[in-house]
Formats: C-alpha cells, sequence, structure tokens
C-alpha cells in the first residue's frame, strides 16, 4: 500500500551495512510471508538551464515488463548516510554529480516477491547538479535503461509514481529558496 503523504526522514534503525535485513512476519492475515526491510535514497537533481530548471530522471524495465519513468535511488553502502548515498546513487544511474539542497521527505511502500514481502522507504532529497553529462553506463546494478533531462513543470507528468510525483512538485516548491 502507499502512502499518499510524504513522511519526514527518519534514521535507519536497521543493523545491516546495506540497509537491508530479514524480520520475522507479524502475524497476520492473510499473508505469512516472511517481510524484508529495505532503505533506499535518492532524489530529485536539477540543473539550471536557459529555458528554466530540468531534473535528471532514470527508465527501468518493471517485473511486467513495462517501462517506468521514475527518480534514481538505490540502496545506501556500508556507513553511508541517507544523503551521502543519494548522491552517489544519483550520480552511477544518471551520470550526474550533484551537492545536496535539502532533504524532501520520505515515501514508504510495500510489494510482494520471490516468497517474501518487501516494505521499503525511500529518502529523497533536493540537489543542484555541479557536473557530468547524461548516461547510465555507470550503473552497476544496470537496472536503468535509458536516461533524460525534464524540465520541472512536466516532471510530475513525466514520473510513473504518484508518491514520487508528490516528491517532485515538493521539489519544484523549494527551488526558489535554492536558486
Amino acid at each position: 500500500m502507499v502512502h499518499p503523504v510524504p513522511r519526514a526522514p527518519k534514521k535507519n534503525p536497521l543493523p545491516s551495512a546495506m540497509g537491508r535485513s530479514t524480520v520475522p512476519a507479524a502475524p497476520s492475515a492473510p499473508s505469512q510471508l516472511p517481510t524484508v526491510e529495505e532503505i533506499s535514497a535518492g532524489g530529485v537533481v536539477v540543473e539550471m538551464h536557459d529555458d528554466g530548471p530540468r531534473v535528471a530522471i532514470i527508465a527501468r524495465i518493471n517485473r511486467g515488463g513495462r517501462l517506468e519513468w521514475c527518480l534514481p535511488k538505490g540502496h545506501p553502502e556500508g556507513v553511508e548516510t541517507h544523503a551521502e548515498a543519494a548522491v552517489r546513487e544519483i550520480e552511477e544511474e544518471t551520470g550526474i554529480a550533484g551537492d545536496v539542497l535539502a532533504p524532501l521527505g520520505s515515501i514508504d511502500y510495500w510489494f510482494t516477491v520471490s516468497g517474501h514481502r518487501v516494505h521499503k522507504t525511500v529518502h529523497h532529497f533536493l540537489l543542484c547538479a555541479t557536473g557530468g553529462f547524461l548516461t547510465i553506463e555507470n550503473d552497476p546494478d544496470h537496472e536503468a535503461v535509458d536516461v533524460a533531462w525534464v524540465p520541472i513543470d512536466v516532471l510530475a507528468k513525466k514520473l510513473s509514481f504518484p508518491n514520487e510525483r508528490r516528491i517532485s512538485d515538493l521539489a519544484r516548491d523549494l527551488l526558489p529558496e535554492h536558486f
């Protein structure tokens, strides 16, 4: 289930260095599947362009084979903070380096895959692009199949997921404070 309102960022309570741990499923009907908690970080990296601000987003093929445009994100590595992970993941998946300007909040959702339920929390940040060029060649997981600059005014229409649309709206509203 997807929560309609982004939550404030919270600390990673998980002991795993990768931001993942398996915990027993709470007794509930109808599912008795084990639950895996996952943490990711990413966000909105903005470049000021002659036509106005634009955002780097990626496309992935979902499990059903459909193309989905989304904000770049991934799991923290080692002792990375959520903000550090967001900077690294955005650069790996888009080729664009950036500096964090502000947190945008977190979203969480549930899905089932390979015999277990996943509860995923994604921490989002607003970043200012500082260099690089669009490429998916540095994505170590090869999940991204395309990358594009999208004007921030049409970003919400391009993104596939409602929660990410709300994050993009928050970023657009914060831009005047940072540029």
